[in-house]
């Protein structure tokens, strides 16, 4: 019997630290947010997946708050271009410098019977970032948990909506086993730091109201460069159909706070929804 793949790191000594001891201790602080308070209802959030001298602050601030769970959802844009538009992995497990994190399998199985758009293809996975960097963060914060990761490289509202709806189905029937959703998205790209704020404001303000179709309008009528649209619109029309009557902004930055760059930035939000 063959046993399962080990995926191996990607981005990190690039991305992140590659030696444990010194991410870990990176970890822990951008984790030390001044609130640390829980949201014991969290359903999904909005996460960034640059470096993590950019966007490390933002997520730590978002993964401090949010509540422990044996199983993640990570939703991810597509980068590479390679694979199938709407990837899955059910199987294996995924090296970070500070272990490797299982794939639950059971769960995966489940979400390709309810979402027959979803494709087992370990090549959209192979060298995309956007769920990686995520990992080590809930290494530290939670310990010991399964994932399972979704790329998605498509675009459309009824693709989009379509999953997110499978995801709630599938979540559904899991009564007594609370699975969190993570989309993973940078916001807006490689404009000015005051362009892109009141670029990523406008799209904050749609997912603030719980509104996917109104995320899609508005980055395509305002040309909103942001990598994860897709991944957000997926969680917050899954989160809704679970119940989700909120969505609080927990941070956002730009690179510029970074590098003091303010010409050609990336915006970072951080958002729980629940």
């Amino acid at each position: 019997m063959k046993a399962p793949a080990m995926r191996r790191p990607a981005v990190a000594g690039r991305f992140y630290p590659a030696k444990p001891e010194v991410l870990s201790q990176q970890v822990d602080r951008y984790l030390a947010s001044q609130d640390t308070a829980v949201v014991d209802g969290a359903l999904g959030c909005v996460v960034p997946h640059a470096g993590y001298m950019y966007s490390g602050p933002v997520a730590g601030a978002v993964f401090q708050r949010l509540p422990a769970r044996a199983t993640y959802l990570l939703l991810c844009p597509n980068h590479t271009g390679r694979g199938a538009p709407l990837a899955i992995a059910t199987s294996g497990e995924w090296l970070t410098p500070l272990g490797a994190v299982p794939i639950d399998s059971e769960l995966a199985a489940d979400l390709c019977r309810s979402c027959r758009l979803l494709m087992e293809d370990t090549r959209a996975h192979d060298n995309e970032h956007a769920i990686e960097v995520q990992l080590p963060f809930l290494q530290r914060r939670v310990g010991t948990f399964r994932f399972v990761p979704i790329a998605l490289g498509v675009g459309g509202l009824e693709a989009l909506e379509s999953l997110g709806r499978g995801i709630a189905l599938t979540l559904k029937k899991r009564e007594h086993v609370s699975v969190l959703i993570v989309a993973s998205s940078d916001m807006n790209h490689y404009e000015s730091d005051e362009v892109t704020r009141r670029k990523d404001a406008l799209a904050i303000d749609q997912i603030k109201a719980l509104d996917p179709q109104g995320l899609y309008a508005v980055v395509r009528r305002e040309d909103i460069s942001m990598c994860g649209y897709g991944p957000a619109i997926a969680m917050l029309t899954a989160a809704k159909e679970l119940g989700a009557t909120r969505a609080d902004l927990i941070r956002y930055a730009t690179s510029a706070d970074a590098s003091g760059d303010s010409s050609a930035v990336v915006g970072y939000a951080g958002i729980i929804v629940s």
